[in-house]
């Protein structure tokens, strides 16, 4: 059974003091793959850093909204050009975050508006953070959709526009999002024994459209709630999934797996080789995969380079 884990914050400092057993625990679980998504400018250096020459590790470039109260164009440059990075397979994680209260949401909506037209121009997927912001987030979503910038976009010809990460809306809303070409992703929570009403929506959204992910070292699964989660736990969430739909759990991991290497055009890698160094011919041959899977994305980045350097 192979899994990829879509949503893990693999390089915080959580995972310092044991980060290559927990790798070792995710291969035994049969993850092939990871996604880290960005929190803030310097985090995506060090992510970048991190991933590079690592089999199976994959990264995310974006300002979250809790980190977005000093965005300005030159942040928005520097994801441009973290953006060309071949270890990147979307933006994100980007969206609303009214919860915390850490930045006023005028300034999240800017940040988050000029984001998503970086990920149309680039022809990146977006990775969407939403907490108590649901409406808002749908409203600018369905108007990015919309607009002529995004549909003459290399992004309106990827097979999915974005990913709504650790979803937590309605069945309306999933509807919604799959009129925008969005998939969801859940994680932890869906473990839950008091998720009754997550349990009984889980098996309304479309199993084509669904990917999972664990947020480690956030939303810990069942039987682990209150301590750190780790990628491996992954297979709890298929697990959960797999029995909410009532389907194998190797049937769940081979779909959920099958979209997300689709999704972000990832590169089918043995499970063994997770996190292993990687020798330049193979990250070359997985480059060339990744690139043919996926050509009018580099096309896209090379020739909006390009021309950047011309307005420049």
């Amino acid at each position: 059974m192979s899994l990829v884990d879509t949503h893990c914050h693999l390089d915080l400092s959580q995972f310092d003091e044991d980060r290559p057993a927990v790798i070792e625990r995710a291969r035994a679980a049969g993850v092939q793959s990871i996604v880290i998504p960005g929190i803030d400018l310097n985090q995506c250096v060090q992510a970048l850093a991190w991933a590079e020459g690592r089999a199976g590790i994959f990264v995310a470039v974006g300002v979250h909204p809790n980190s977005s109260g000093d965005f300005n164009a030159a942040a928005e440059e520097q994801l441009r050009v973290q953006a060309q990075d071949p270890k990147v397979v979307a933006l994100g994680e980007i969206g609303l975050d009214y919860y915390w209260d850490k930045v006023e949401p005028a300034r999240q909506r800017r940040a988050f508006e000029r984001q998503l037209e970086l990920a149309a121009t680039l022809g990146l997927p977006v990775i969407i953070h939403s907490r108590d912001a649901n409406e808002d987030v749908a409203a600018i979503l369905s108007a990015w959709v919309k607009s002529a910038t995004f549909v003459a976009s290399p992004l309106s010809q990827r097979p999915y526009a974005g990913v709504l990460h650790a979803f937590s809306g309605d069945l309306a809303m999933a509807e919604a999002a799959y009129g925008w070409n969005f998939l969801l992703s859940l994680g932890g929570p869906v473990t839950f024994t008091n998720a009754k009403q997550l349990h009984a929506l889980a098996p309304q959204l479309r199993r084509n459209r669904l990917m999972l992910e664990t947020d480690a070292p956030y939303l810990t699964p069942h039987p682990h709630r209150g301590k750190r989660n780790e990628p491996s736990y992954v297979a709890l969430v298929c697990e959960k999934l797999a029995a909410l739909y009532q389907i194998p759990a190797s049937q769940m991991a081979a779909e959920s797996t099958a979209l997300a290497r689709h999704f972000f055009g990832l590169p089918e890698l043995q499970v063994e080789a997770l996190g292993e160094a990687q020798s330049n011919q193979a990250q070359s041959q997985n480059m060339t995969h990744s690139i043919t899977q996926n050509d009018f994305r580099q096309n896209t980045l090379a020739q909006d380079a390009v021309q950047h350097l011309v307005q420049k």
